[in-house]
């Protein structure tokens, strides 16, 4: 607009130097006013052209904004998001009877949420499951894009991948036998299983100067589902676990039960490769959408309910 009302504008004045020209005789007036009128309809189209050319510029800048909200990043392979997790803590993820969550092959909590902030992507959500601590190799390894597996913060973690926000706050409790003499209280005298890898893990065999119990009271296990079966073929005491997946355990497995408390509250995150900057920053935004417009409370109720 402003370069319209500038070309009239020295139309106007043009114009008003032909005209004072003319008075020497009608022809000469006439043929400026002929030329002007050329000029006036020139620019005129020129501007109009112009303007017409920034509106668009402007709407596909509008359009490249928009398609660019989760900003520029890449993924290992072109069009997917690979994810690795480790299908056996329940009701995180699991591997399905059929076909899965959207043909995955898999359920659960992390795998519904992995599979929106995909289609918020504009990705094909692929699952590599293995042994919880290589679905954490694989992301620093670039074999994953990202790891989903009830994965926890820890400061330990952080040194080696980038976390997302967290969607989910996760407990810790204690799985033992019915009649068991264990309790929060003398649990450093006893033999205590965690997952390989976990926090649980971490945590419970750390030195007794910093809240553990010291590696010669805990065994670690590939999986929580093999820790309780060592539990209940009194190979160890007390199974140390997410409350998620121990409520599953102790309902398919009779003569365990939960220790009443908390033994560690913590937060559920995602991560991806240090350093991976701009796949976090896009994962965090497509997450924090779903946190906002409730998907992410309706799919934890969906497998947890609010007892």
């Amino acid at each position: 607009m402003k370069k319209i009302a500038t070309l009239l504008a020295a139309l106007m004045l043009m114009t008003a130097a032909f005209s004072g020209c003319g008075d020497a005789g009608t022809s000469s007036s006439s043929a400026a006013g002929s030329e002007s009128s050329a000029v006036s309809e020139s620019s005129v189209s020129e501007a109009s052209s112009a303007a017409s050319e920034s509106s668009s510029s402007s709407e596909a800048s509008s359009e490249e904004t928009a398609a660019g909200d989760y900003g520029e990043f890449t993924t290992i392979e072109e069009g997917k998001l690979i994810m690795s997790t480790n299908a056996q803590f329940p009701p995180y993820e699991m591997v399905a009877d059929g076909e899965g969550f959207n043909g995955t092959g898999f359920e659960g909590i992390d795998v519904e949420i992995a599979s929106a902030i995909a289609d918020k992507l504009g990705l094909e959500l692929q699952i590599d499951d293995m042994e919880f601590d290589s679905a954490l190799l694989a992301v620093q390894n670039n074999t994953a894009d990202v790891m989903l597996a009830g994965l926890s913060y820890s400061e330990e973690r952080d040194e080696v991948v980038d976390f997302t926000d967290s969607y989910a706050t996760g407990v810790q409790v204690v799985i033992v036998k019915d009649g068991s003499d264990v309790t929060m209280d003398n649990l450093g005298e006893k033999m205590i299983g965690t997952q390989r890898g976990t926090t649980g893990y971490i945590y419970a065999s750390d030195t007794p100067e910093n809240g553990g119990y010291g590696e010669d009271h805990v065994l670690a296990y590939d999986n929580g589902a093999t820790a309780v079966q060592a539990l209940m073929n009194d190979q160890i005491d007390a199974v140390i676990i997410d409350e998620a997946p121990a409520k599953e355990f102790v309902a398919a497995n009779e003569g365990l039960t939960i220790l009443p408390g908390n033994w560690v509250e913590e937060q559920y995150c995602a991560a991806v490769d240090e350093g991976n900057t701009a796949l976090q920053n896009a994962i965090n935004t497509a997450l924090n959408e779903l946190i906002d417009d409730g998907t992410v409370d309706e799919i934890i109720a969906k497998y947890i309910s609010a007892e």
